[in-house]
C-alpha cells in the first residue's frame, strides 16, 4: 500500500512526517524483526537526521535489529563522524541514546562483502538498451541484505544524468552493488548521453536497475524523499517502484527550471557536499542543457582539490573527452571501467569525434585547487578561482550570462528543448 504525502507551495511538517512513517510501519507489522535500512552518504541533500530519529523513536523498541547501511555506490567510505553528521547525533549520543542504531559502510571492491544474486542475459541487456549494448551482466550486491527481513531505501530523488531521476532501487544499484552492475549502466547511460536521458522517468538504464533489484528475494520498502530546500516537500512510502514513480513526478515539478534562450557563459558553483570532481561534475550535468554551442560552463568549487578520491589515477591517465573519443576508440580503452569512461563523457559533454578531431560542443572550465596543468592533462579548461568576483556574475541572464549559487540537484532546460 503507497503512503504519501507532497506539497508544491509549503513543506511538511516534522509531525506530519511522523504521522506518515508510523503509518507505514504498523502496515508493515515489523515487531521483532531485522531491518536494514539503506542511506544516502553526504552528497546528496534531505533530512535523513530527522528521517532517522523519527525512525528510531518508532522502532528501537520494536524491532531485533535496526541497522543502517549507507549506500556509497563507489564513494568513499564515511567516517563515524561524517555518519553521526549526516544522522544528526553526536559521538556520545550514539553510544547511548541510540545504542541499537548500528552504522555501516558499502565496500564496493570488498569480494568478501558481495554476493552473486544473477545474470541479465545478452539478449536481454541488447533489448533494454534498444541495441546499445550486447553483454550479459552479473548482478552482485552487499550480502548483508540477506541478514534481514526487510529492506528500507531512505533517500532523496532528483533528475539524474545516468538513470533520469535517482532514488528508488537506484538506492541498491549502484548504492550498494557491486563493481560489474554499476559500470555496465553507466556506459549504457553515457551510450544514450545525459543531455537526452536526464529528467526523463523511464529509460533504459532505469529498466536494467529494477530488473536488478527484482532478483533480490527480501522484501523491500522505500521511503522515497523529495527536497526543497533542506526540507521535504514530498514523502511516499510503498515498494521502491511505487514510491519513486510518486517522487519522480514531483521532483519534475520542483527540480527543473526551464528557461527561455541558452546561455554563453555559466557561473556553476558546487556546494562543499561535493568534494571531489567525481561528485562535483553534477553542475556540469545539471546545466549543460542550457548553455548555447561553443558556450562555456565553469564549474566554481574553489574547495575542490582532488579529481576524484577514487579514480582520480585513471582519470589522470587518460582525461576527459566526449562519447565517440571512447566509442570510435574502444580497442584502446576496453580496459577502462564503463562507470569511470561514462563519468569522463558527461563532465566533457556531448560534441563529435571526426577523422581524429575532436570537437565537444561547449567548453567545460575547472576553477578550483586543481592546478592548471594538471587541468591541461585531463583535457579541461582552468581558470583561477580567485580571479572570480561572484557579483560580477549576478543580475545578468539577459546578457546571456547564469550564475547558479548552488548547482548539482537542480536540472536546467530550455522551453523549446533541442534534446
Amino acid at each position: 500500500m503507497l503512503i504519501g504525502k507532497s506539497y508544491t507551495k509549503r513543506t511538511l511538517s516534522e509531525i506530519e512526517v511522523f504521522k506518515l512513517c508510523s503509518e507505514a510501519f504498523e502496515t508493515k507489522r515489523v515487531d521483532s524483526k531485522r531491518l536494514l535500512f539503506i542511506i544516502p552518504d553526504h552528497t546528496r541533500t534531505a533530512p535523513i537526521d530527522m528521517i532517522f530519529k523519527i525512525i528510531y523513536d518508532l522502532l528501537s523498541d520494536r524491532v531485533k535489529t535496526l541497522d543502517f547501511l549507507v549506500a556509497l555506490g563507489t564513494h568513499p567510505p564515511m567516517s563515524d563522524e561524517a555518519i553521526n553528521k549526516r544522522v544528526g547525533i553526536t559521538k556520545d549520543e550514539r553510544n547511548t541514546k541510540y545504542s541499537k542504531a548500528c552504522f555501516f559502510n558499502h565496500h564496493w571492491k570488498d569480494r568478501n562483502q558481495l554476493r552473486l544474486i544473477g545474470t541479465i542475459a545478452e539478449k536481454e541487456v541488447e533489448e533494454i538498451s534498444n541495441g546499445l549494448m550486447r553483454q550479459k551482466v552479473d548482478i552482485v550486491i552487499n550480502k548483508m541484505i540477506f541478514n534481514y527481513d526487510l529492506l528500507v531505501i531512505i533517500g532523496p530523488t532528483f533528475p539524474h544524468e545516468v538513470v533520469g531521476f535517482s532514488g528508488g532501487n537506484k538506492y541498491l544499484f549502484p548504492g550498494i552493488a557491486g563493481q560489474e552492475i554499476i559500470d555496465m549502466f553507466h556506459w549504457l547511460g553515457a551510450l544514450i548521453t545525459s543531455p537526452m536521458i536526464i529528467g526523463k522517468k523511464y529509460t533504459p538504464v532505469r529498466k536494467v536497475i529494477d530488473k536488478a533489484a527484482s532478483l533480490i528475494d527480501t522484501e523491500k520498502m522505500c521511503l522515497s524523499l523529495v527536497v526543497k530546500g533542506k526540507d521535504l516537500a514530498g514523502l511516499y512510502i510503498g515498494t521502491p517502484e511505487e514510491a519513486w514513480d510518486k517522487a519522480a513526478n514531483l521532483s519534475a515539478k520542483l527540480h527543473i527550471i526551464y528557461k527561455d534562450h541558452p546561455f554563453k557563459k555559466v557561473l556553476s558553483c558546487a556546494p562543499a557536499m561535493y568534494d571531489d570532481l567525481w561528485t562535483g561534475g553534477k553542475c556540469m550535468y545539471k546545466l549543460e542543457p542550457v548553455v548555447e554551442d561553443v558556450g562555456e560552463l565553469i564549474i566554481y568549487a574553489p574547495h575542490i582539490k582532488e579529481i576524484s578520491v577514487t579514480h582520480g589515477k585513471i582519470i589522470r591517465k587518460i582525461g576527459y573527452h566526449i562519447r565517440d573519443y571512447f566509442v570510435k576508440q574502444m580497442d584502446r580503452f576496453k580496459d577502462i571501467p564503463g562507470g569511470v569512461m561514462a563519468h569522463l563523457t558527461h563532465v566533457k559533454g556531448v560534441g563529435t569525434f571526426e577523422s581524429g578531431i575532436e570537437k565537444p560542443r561547449i567548453k567545460v572550465i575547472l576553477s578550483t585547487q586543481i592546478p592548471e596543468n594538471v587541468c591541461k592533462e585531463i583535457n579541461m579548461g582552468y581558470c583561477d578561482p580567485n580571479s572570480i568576483n561572484i557579483e560580477d556574475w549576478k543580475g545578468r541572464e539577459d546578457e546571456g550570462i547564469l550564475y547558479v549559487p548552488k548547482a548539482g540537484e537542480t536540472l536546467y532546460k530550455l522551453k523549446n528543448d533541442p534534446f
